[in-house]
């Protein structure tokens, strides 16, 4: 529902690239990103393209360059395990939210525990994880949520740091150009003393907590 890029929702039309033309724009970033950069895949979903990413890492991790997947973790096949185990230095997952119902209602699919079943694989293999939670009011900042989510993650050994994402309404005019209604243009934008609460309660289960 807050998806600020809904124009990777669909997954026809788009730009196809060959994937050494990627990397050697990747390695001409080298100098900007450094020894602490890399490359992120993100979207829409990087891993509906899991197979195509696999190489695409491969040629990466050749020339020394840091790989990252920005994902909500619905996608995990065996491309994509692969695709875990062998290649990404990093995910970053998407946590949408902690109850079925919530779950439901923001994303418009079932089974939440498809997400935490994807936390569960990165785990096992011991590689670095993030979390990241776009904190809306009313909807997913709630005390009792926050404190779910701590509870359930509190004993996993990869997970880094967990990432606040306050609630914005940036792509909201791609909505409205696409002829879609947008269903939270009612609510608002966190308060200061908002993401300091969050932030105080994710600080009791989780080494760091970052506010975006």
């Amino acid at each position: 529902m807050y998806c600020h890029n809904p124009d990777t929702i669909e997954n026809s039309g788009g730009t196809e690239y060959h994937i050494e033309d990627l990397v050697e724009l990747a390695l001409k970033m080298k100098p900007y990103f450094g020894k602490k950069g890399g490359v992120t895949v993100s979207g829409g979903e990087p891993l509906l393209q899991s197979k195509e990413l696999i190489p695409f890492f491969k040629r990466l991790k050749e020339e020394g360059i840091h790989t990252n997947i920005d994902t909500n973790g619905r996608i995990l096949n065996h491309f994509t395990q692969e695709l875990l185990d062998e290649y990404a230095d990093l995910v970053m997952l998407d946590i949408k939210h902690m109850t079925e119902e919530g779950y439901l209602e923001l994303t418009g699919m079932s089974c939440k525990e498809t997400t935490f079943n994807f936390a569960k694989y990165r785990e096992k293999s011991g590689k670095k994880m993030w979390l990241r939670y776009v904190l809306i009011p009313g909807i997913t900042n709630k005390p009792e949520l926050l404190h779910a989510m701590g509870s359930y993650f509190k004993d996993y050994k990869t997970i880094e740091k967990i990432e606040i994402q306050p609630y914005h309404k940036l792509g909201m005019h791609k909505w409205e150009a696409l002829g879609w209604e947008y269903q939270l243009k009612d609510a608002r934008e966190n308060t200061p003393e908002e993401l300091e609460e969050a932030s105080k309660i994710l600080s009791q289960y989780f080494k760091e907590v970052k506010i975006n």
